[in-house]
């Protein structure tokens, strides 16, 4: 096996690579076949997804059908070990029972899974999912369908749920009247499928509403099916007592020759887990399994087997969802188990190393001088129009065009840049607060913006920006931006004192240095640091103002690009004035005196990090609690109008509001946005200081549909909620269309303070108190991050009409001939075919 592990290369085609097991072998299931599970067999799963880093991510499931051989259980938890040593040991392993499966695993086989009487042996040869009989099924889940069927009988229905009945003719949709919207429009999804495999897309389909018989055809034979109509019982209250959430228990055992070690200690620490040992976290609904990295085959193969005995001594094999993972591929919610868990180290690429992967490179045949530089995207249009507001005590003072490329770092400003891009009139507003600004006018800052905002005619998005975190997008707006000490606002001067001058306020016949950098010619910064030393960095490019005196200075690592940048920014900051070039190395003693003296400085290349994947979350407050639930494998179609999401890429949060959603303002948005940037950091995460968006369904503009496979036809303004626009399609009815109501931005009045004039003293106090409500009622929430069970027990909603209550040169197949033996039926499978992920910019 060892040796065998040695010739293998987990490049694996992008996508899904599903097994069966027959026996003691192996059998590839065919393309056709992918999303179809038979009770009686178990599977192997593995999803090769392709990161922006370049790198690929490996997760095996194995499926387990209710009517199964335990044999074939335990032979799967061991081939899924096998595939992941041949795999480099960097896979998550899920173990998935039928009806409990992951909202992760039902991801990969939209619209759903639904499993079929019998085993794949038997039906290997099989023509179709095709039947006479009619079906029941039962449909939940908003953002992935979960799909059971149910016994064809009226006691099965209930005012919950939605339910499907297929019959020969017509397909009846039965929704409960406590069932959400989306779950309505997700079980459309299912009706769609079974109308195009098992009708051939030739049969009707009839929406049923609970409670509702009046005037209503379809209602009345609908009720025939089961002999007539009869009141539907009422719902059961749901057993589990709602309690305030609390840490759960965990229990951690060191698993020892199949014996389990319970570990004592009051908080879990990193340092209690060694690489050459494994251990299993028990926190009630989730098992973790966790495997050194030095740990042997047959050590991890002992570990699943103690994984499984466990869950079965004590009954839970059907509601509780298990992770094995192996050291350095941990996931989030493993890793948030334990206090002090290292952050990802950032990336830096030494002098040293830069010449050897040019070494590496030129033995390879490349004529390589330098390493290439990223060039810059082109986010939006450059042919818009900037204005710029300096937000002082509540008021709003417009710049002039000279002044509105100089921030200064004690004040708050309001940022719009307006262009055009489809057709379509765009606004795009920034509240960009410095890192000594008044508390007071970064609250209003974000207030205003928002009501300016909605006094705009076109597609307004909002943001929310903090000095030294600006996205590329901010920092394209300005053709050349300098950024200053000091302020000008009153606010600041009134409650900052320059305690120290020379790290104090630009003054024009002063001392200061600047750092100059720059994404392209025509989008150049020079932020002024402070004047010591330990500011200067090797792989940029300063200026330094000693009062008449200008001196440039180059650093070792900077690029000729970086020169060009640095003449362009001296002509800005500097017109008529001559410098001297200093490259890094040649200093006069007068350069070392301006500053200070001589001291130690960063001589690291800083290395632009590998763009982070995005993740979307689903948002809902419940009691005053903000939560959220991940939406995997997400699409346009998730976009649901009654939601609020959040697209988080790490360095950007994109929160998301539909039409129809509770939100109702965009201080609202942007405020959820920093609650879950706040339990980010608490769990020793990054920092709440990122760019916060929020971006109204209808006013999305293309470096947020750059995330998803974008169809504008799905953006047309149609009437009513996601299941009454998925419904009127899926009839094949002309949708109506109507101008939607952004009532979010649209608000009954205009706000004082909102102009290019300052406004009057008598406006002020009430704009602050305007803004700290905004801001405080958010602040005040709490926050708690759902964990994506396998299957949540169903809860009821207020009611239908309401927001949900729930609103969340190896290829495989070569890797598997190598390790699964060979199988009479594998040439019948057909090779699989690599799936779309989503894209990015």
């Amino acid at each position: 096996m060892a040796t065998m592990m040695l010739k293998l290369k987990a490049e694996c085609t992008i996508g899904l690579s599903i097994w069966c097991i027959v026996g003691s072998s192996l059998v590839p299931a065919a393309k056709p076949q992918h999303g179809k599970f038979y009770t009686g067999s178990t599977y192997i799963i593995l999803n090769t997804a392709e990161l922006k880093s370049g790198f690929r991510r490996h997760d095996v499931h194995y499926w387990v059908g209710e009517e199964s051989k335990e044999e074939d259980c335990l032979m799967a938890s061991d081939k899924a070990v096998e595939l992941d040593v041949a795999l480099g040991s960097s896979t998550v392993q899920y173990r998935e029972t039928q009806g409990e499966e992951s909202d992760k695993f039902l991801s990969y086989f939209k619209p759903c899974v639904i499993p079929v009487q019998g085993c794949f042996f038997s039906h290997l040869k099989g023509s179709g999912d095709r039947s006479n009989a009619t079906t029941m099924f039962r449909c939940e889940g908003e953002h992935v369908a979960r799909v059971t069927q149910v016994l064809f009988s009226r006691s099965s229905l209930d005012h919950k749920s939605v339910f499907i009945v297929d019959t020969p003719s017509k397909i009846f949709l039965f929704s409960g009247c406590n069932s959400s919207m989306q779950t309505r429009a997700k079980a459309l999804d299912v009706v769609k499928h079974l109308k195009e495999n098992r009708h051939s897309g030739r049969c009707e389909i009839a929406a049923i509403e609970d409670g509702k018989l009046v005037g209503d055809s379809d209602a009345g034979e609908f009720w025939n099916l089961f002999g007539g109509y009869a009141p539907i019982p009422r719902d059961l209250p749901d057993t589990v007592k709602e309690e305030p959430p609390t840490a759960p228990s965990k229990k951690l055992f060191w698993i020892n020759k199949r014996n389990l070690v319970p570990l004592e200690a009051h908080l879990l620490d990193r340092e209690m887990l060694n690489s050459d040992r494994s251990y299993m976290l028990d926190c009630s609904t989730e098992i973790f399994i966790w495997m050194g990295m030095t740990t042997l085959v047959s050590e991890r193969k002992s570990c699943v087997t103690v994984l499984e005995d466990y869950v079965h001594s004590q009954g839970r094999s059907f509601n509780v969802v298990t992770f094995i993972m192996t050291e350095g591929h941990e996931t989030v919610d493993f890793k948030m188990h334990f206090q002090h868990w290292p952050r990802n180290v950032e990336l830096k690429l030494y002098e040293a190393g830069r010449e050897k992967v040019a070494a590496i490179f030129k033995y390879q045949g490349y004529d390589v001088t330098e390493i290439p530089e990223d060039k810059p995207q082109q986010l939006i249009s450059c042919s818009g129009s900037l204005k710029v507001w300096l937000v002082d005590r509540g008021c709003t003072n417009l710049l002039s065009t000279e002044d509105q490329e100089q921030l200064y770092t004690g004040d708050c400003y309001i940022i719009r840049y307006s262009y055009v891009e489809d057709g379509k009139d765009y606004h795009l507003f920034f509240a960009w607060s410095g890192k000594n600004s008044v508390k007071d006018d970064s609250m209003v800052a974000t207030s205003l913006m928002s009501s300016m905002a909605g006094s705009v005619k076109g597609h307004p998005v909002v943001a929310q920006v903090f000095e030294g975190r600006e996205p590329e997008l901010f920092l394209s707006v300005f053709r050349s931006l300098i950024i200053f000490k000091g302020g000008r606002s009153a606010a600041y001067k009134n409650s900052v004192l320059q305690k120290n001058p020379r790290n104090g306020y630009h003054q024009k016949e002063g001392v200061a240095l600047f750092r100059v950098q720059g994404l392209k010619h025509d989008c150049v910064q020079a932020i002024q640091v402070d004047l010591v030393a330990s500011s200067l960095n090797s792989s940029h490019c300063y200026i330094l103002q000693d009062n008449s005196l200008f001196l440039t200075w180059l650093g070792g690592l900077s690029s000729p690009n970086d020169h060009n940048i640095l003449d362009m920014m001296m002509s800005k900051l500097c017109p008529m004035k001559q410098s001297l070039v200093v490259r890094e190395g040649s200093e006069p003693d007068h350069f070392w005196k301006a500053l200070g003296g001589r001291s130690e400085y960063s001589k690291e290349k800083r290395v632009k990090g590998w763009p982070a994947d995005p993740h979307l979350y689903a948002c809902r407050f419940e009691q005053g609690l903000l939560k959220v639930k991940e939406v995997f494998s997400f699409c346009q179609d998730d976009l649901a109008t009654e939601e609020t999401l959040i697209l988080d890429c790490n360095d950007e949060i994109y929160v998301w509001v539909g039409l129809h959603s509770d939100i109702t303002s965009k201080e609202q948005a942007l405020n959820i946005g920093k609650m879950f940037l706040q339990d980010s950091a608490a769990n020793g995460g990054r920092s709440i200081e990122k760019t916060v968006y929020a971006i109204t369904e209808g006013d999305e503009p293309v470096f947020f549909r750059n995330f998803f496979s974008w169809d504008n036809s799905k953006q047309s303004s149609m009437v009513g909620n996601s299941f009454e626009r998925k419904l009127a399609v899926l009839k094949g009815v002309s949708p109506k269309l109507e101008t939607p109501d952004r009532s979010m931005r649209r608000l009954p009045s205009r706000r004082p303070g909102v102009s290019s004039e300052p406004t009057t003293p008598e406006h002020q106090h009430q704009q602050q108190l305007t803004a700290r409500r905004a801001f405080g009622s958010a602040s005040a929430g709490r926050f708690v991050r759902e964990r994506s069970p396998a299957a949540a027990p169903p809860t009821s909603s207020p009611s239908p009409k309401s927001r949900s209550s729930s609103s969340t040169s190896s290829t495989p197949t070569a890797v598997a001939r190598r390790l699964f033996p060979a199988s009479v039926h594998a040439s019948e499978a057909v090779h699989v075919v690599s799936t779309g992920t989503a894209r990015r910019r």
